[in-house]
């Protein structure tokens, strides 16, 4: 007998088989095609290859996305197991030797298919991957680009723990169907990465809206919300004097501290306005009695969460500051609640979601108030009343462009003993 090689091309030839009587091909053309995520899509694959015969116990797809933070998202089905495991691959694995010396990234670099016996004694497994799969039982593994219609390489592998491995004709069938899971597919992460750019640049609720159709000039609501705006003190100062490298790396310090304890809160961030951070925590509530509704309480609750958190962050990145020499880092932040136009304003061509109206401008004059009362955080009475015991009140004051004078209120836990000398070494 001829011996079986470790690895060889697991795309066999197709004997005249035909995608009407292939029943996976059938199957992704009827029902798969109606699968709404890609995670079901996997599971009920995987069950499918079963029901038609190929035995698998594993099953996993490797999916590269389009993603901020992460290149890749891997699903896998387990014969044992009802769930999908799905994980995320961020740009850090590419440089790991577990990736390096693996069949995924022998895949991506062209490899076409790869097909391991791992019940073959005297075998040389190549990737450390095999082994593992071997001593889990497993006794042959197969693994195979799809490629989408931009030229991007994923990857579907599987493996079967009976004994003699897959046969031709059920390798036939797998490669059979791979044209049409791969247009599949790419419609899941062509959908994945639409959402993935909406959430990255309008934030994730505001990108949902507009995912589901709010795209038109006017398109909004009127919506009550907490409202969040900060700014950092002495930026112009720093943009001047500090290299443009070292000052978007402080800037997004800074921006970490303020847009990251907004989002670590459920809020959203609608826009970054140079140094400036205007962010929303929306109530989905009746906004006729907010005095009287627990979803406003519980907005605003989450807001003084985040400036806390906030507050603690800048006084981290201060300290490293202080370290090397370097002058704190000044802010405001202001908190306020109130109604406002949440939707499309711009031009036709060129639309911007965001929140619009007289709280918003009342917010970002709070937070000019900072300064002249040396406090880093400021809230309004209309969310004061709402936390009771939570804040102090530091008196009536007028405020430029507002009619009337407003309470004003801050967190209590902050030390006034030393605002004015904070104030003094912030830029």
């Amino acid at each position: 007998m001829s011996t079986v090689t470790a690895l060889e091309t697991a795309q066999p030839a197709m004997s005249g088989a035909s995608p009407v009587t292939n029943p996976l091909t059938e199957w992704l053309l009827g029902e798969g095609w109606n699968i709404p995520c890609p995670q079901e899509l996997v599971r009920q694959l995987g069950l499918r290859m079963m029901a038609a015969g190929i035995p698998i116990y594993r099953l996993r797809v490797n999916i590269r996305t389009l993603h901020p933070q992460h290149i890749g998202t891997v699903y896998t089905w387990l014969l044992d197991r009802e769930e999908i495991h799905e994980y995320s691959i961020t740009p850090e694995v590419l440089e790991q030797e577990r990736y390096i010396n693996s069949p995924f990234a022998a895949i991506f670099d062209g490899a076409g298919g790869i097909r391991s016996r791992l019940d073959l004694s005297g075998v040389d497994l190549k990737y450390p991957l095999l082994e593992e799969l071997r001593d889990e039982g497993a006794t042959d593994y197969v693994a195979m680009p799809l490629v989408f219609s931009d030229g991007r390489i994923n990857a579907i592998t599987l493996a079967t723990k009976r004994p003699g491995g897959f046969s031709t004709t059920e390798l036939e069938i797998t490669y059979g169907m791979l044209p049409v899971l791969e247009r599949v597919m790419e419609l899941h992460a062509t959908r994945r990465t639409a959402q993935t750019i909406l959430e990255t640049y309008l934030g994730p609720q505001t990108g949902q809206r507009v995912l589901e159709g709010q795209i038109r000039l006017g398109d909004g609501q009127d919506i009550y919300a907490v409202i969040w705006f900060s700014d950092m003190r002495g930026s112009t100062a720093l943009a001047d004097r500090m290299a443009r490298p070292d000052y978007l790396n402080l800037l997004n310090a800074y921006f970490d501290c303020m847009a990251g304890s907004i989002l670590n809160h459920g809020g959203e961030v609608l826009r970054f306005l140079g140094d400036a951070v205007l962010g929303i925590f929306p109530i989905d509530a009746d906004t006729s009695q907010p005095q009287l509704c627990s979803k406003h309480t519980g907005a605003c609750t989450r807001s003084l969460k985040a400036a806390h958190e906030a507050m603690k962050k800048m006084e981290e990145l201060n300290e490293g500051r202080r370290e090397q020499g370097e002058p704190d880092l000044g802010y405001g932040i202001a908190l306020h609640l109130g109604e406002l136009m949440y939707g499309n304003i711009g031009v036709g061509q060129r639309l911007d979601f965001t929140a619009i109206g007289a709280a918003v401008n009342e917010t970002a004059r709070l937070e000019d108030m900072c300064r002249a009362l040396h406090k880093p955080i400021l809230i309004s009475a209309e969310l004061a009343r709402l936390v009771p015991n939570q804040l102090i009140s530091l008196g009536v004051h007028g405020f430029r462009g507002v009619r009337e004078p407003h309470e004003i209120f801050t967190l209590a836990d902050i030390d006034g003993s030393n605002d004015d000398e904070h104030d003094k070494k912030s830029m």
